[in-house]
């Protein structure tokens, strides 16, 4: 079994409330459980209005699988126009940990 996390630290755009900031995490979270099948969630900065933090994770029987997802949702998340990607943290769980 492999685990693979991505921790994503985002500035966002023109957004100047909480209720606001949900109208932009919200799509973004949803959009990358629905696409790829992975377990997504705002986990930081949730008092912040211009910040957010969005972590995600997959599981697979395949390490190589794991990148792939991983490289797939970390190109749909930088690839947005309304956020700008500050950092990504990657972290990978195999047999051997």
């Amino acid at each position: 079994m492999y685990v693979g996390t991505l921790s994503f630290d985002l500035l966002l755009g023109d957004v100047r409330s909480l209720k606001e900031k949900r109208s932009v995490v919200r799509p973004i979270v949803a959009e990358l459980q629905r696409k790829y099948a992975v377990s997504a969630a705002e986990v930081d900065h949730q008092d912040l209005y211009r910040r957010a933090g969005i972590g995600l994770a997959v599981v697979a029987g395949d390490a190589g699988h794991v990148t792939d997802v991983l490289d797939q949702c970390e190109r749909l998340v930088a690839g947005r126009p309304e956020v700008e990607l500050l950092s990504v943290r990657r972290r990978f769980h195999g047999d051997d940990d």
